[in-house]
């Protein structure tokens, strides 16, 4: 009569703790955030509270992403992401995106001079001295298919700083609602806007200044950038 009830109990604490080590097991869920664009001129990142995202830990996220105009859309990018929503349609998007240390951008790619926000990823830390790129540097400039234009190196870091010299420059022209223009001191050349495809430019910098490129039809709604050209 002493035993039952002592072999009981080892039952449902071996039982109890059975459970639990299952439970260990468990795959974690991927936080969520929420992404809204429109239907006014707003892009909002928050979390499933309500709270705006301006930092967050590494890891994976599950992002709901509410486009709910059709003259916007929402695109985040950042290190390791490149997604967005099309401008034309509206709707409702899961996404699953893994997060790493650094500074994110979403925005509204037609407007997004006004319709953007940024948030960091990790500790934040010392920002490095800018890229200074030189003429040794092939550079790629592409425009579209999308609403943006990026001046960037093969290994896909953007061109801020650039010293003197002769540059060689892949001008990547995607759309034929776009085209690719580069204007500096002493040159200043375009695609044309038909014109859908590869060219390559001789880009010569003789003197200090700013280097700005741009998509002529679009430059007043975001598709525009520019680096500093040093000696």
């Amino acid at each position: 009569m002493v035993r039952r009830p002592l072999a009981a109990a080892v039952v449902a604490l071996t039982a109890a703790l059975l459970g639990a080590g299952s439970g260990a097991g468990a795959p974690a869920q991927a936080t969520k955030l929420v992404g809204t664009v429109g239907p006014g001129f707003t892009i909002t990142l928050r979390d499933a509270q309500g709270a705006v995202v301006s930092r967050l830990d590494p890891g994976t996220y599950e992002i709901e992403v509410r486009d709910l105009a059709e003259e916007h859309n929402f695109h985040l990018r950042g290190p390791g992401v490149d997604r967005a929503t099309s401008v034309a349609g509206t709707g409702t998007e899961t996404w699953t995106v893994t997060l790493r240390d650094g500074t994110y951008t979403f925005l509204c790619d037609p407007h997004s001079t006004s319709m953007r926000g940024t948030f960091t990823v990790g500790t934040p830390t010392s920002k490095p001295p800018p890229l200074v790129v030189t003429a040794k540097s092939r550079l790629f400039l592409t425009s579209g298919p999308g609403f943006t234009i990026t001046l960037r190196t093969a290994a896909g870091a953007d061109v801020k700083q650039m010293k003197l010299g002769t540059y060689t420059v892949v001008v990547r022209d995607r759309s034929r609602i776009h085209n690719a223009r580069i204007v500096a001191p002493g040159f200043n050349r375009a695609t044309t806007l038909p014109f859908v495809g590869n060219q390559t430019w001789r880009v010569k910098l003789a003197k200090p200044g700013t280097l700005r490129f741009l998509c002529d039809p679009h430059a007043l709604t975001g598709m525009r950038g520019s680096a500093k050209i040093v000696r």
